[in-house]
C-alpha cells in the first residue's frame, strides 16, 4: 500500500507590522495549529478510506483467488466423477456380455460333447459291424470249407 505523502506545513501569513504584538502571534499560532489539525485529520480520514478500499479489494481478490481454486479442483473432480460413472456402465456391458459369451461356450461345449459321443458310437457301430462281417466271412469260410470236403 502506498501512503500519501505528507507535504509540509507552510504558515501562509502576510508580513504585517503588527507580527511583534503578542495578540496577533498567538491568533497566528492557533489558527496554525487549526490547520496542522485539519490537515492531520483530513489525512487521517484518507489514509483510513484508503486502507478500508484496499482492505476490500483484498478481500474480493482473496475470494475471487479461492473460488478460481475450487472451481479448478471440482473441476477435475467432477470429470472423475462422471469417467467413473462411465466406466462403471461400461463394467456392466462388459459383464452382461461375458455371461452372455460363457453360457454360448456352454451350449458349443454340450454340443461338441454330444457330436463326440454320437461320433464314438459310431465308431462303436462300425467296428462292431466290421467285426459281425469277419465272423459271417470266417462262418462261410468254415462252411465252405465242410461243404467241400
Amino acid at each position: 500500500m502506498s501512503s500519501p505523502r505528507r507535504q509540509p506545513v507552510r504558515a501562509r501569513t502576510k508580513p504585517s507590522p503588527e507580527i511583534n504584538r503578542p495578540e496577533v502571534q498567538s491568533g497566528s499560532l492557533e489558527s496554525s495549529l487549526l490547520r496542522l489539525v485539519n490537515d492531520h485529520q483530513t489525512t487521517a480520514t484518507r489514509l483510513r478510506e484508503q486502507t478500508e478500499k484496499s482492505k476490500k479489494e483484498a478481500i474480493k481478490s482473496a475470494s475471487r483467488v479461492s473460488d478460481l481454486l475450487v472451481e479448478a479442483v471440482n473441476g477435475g473432480v467432477e470429470e472423475c466423477f462422471v469417467n467413473e460413472k462411465r466406466i462403471e456402465v461400461e463394467i456392466r456391458a462388459l459383464k452382461a456380455t461375458v455371461m452372455r459369451f460363457a453360457k454360448q461356450t456352454d451350449q458349443w461345449l454340450a454340443s461338441t460333447h454330444a457330436i463326440n459321443n454320437a461320433i464314438k458310437e459310431i465308431g462303436d457301430f462300425e467296428n462292431w459291424m466290421k467285426t459281425m462281417e469277419l465272423d459271417c466271412k470266417s462262418i462261410t469260410a468254415a462252411i465252405s470249407n465242410i461243404h467241400q470236403s
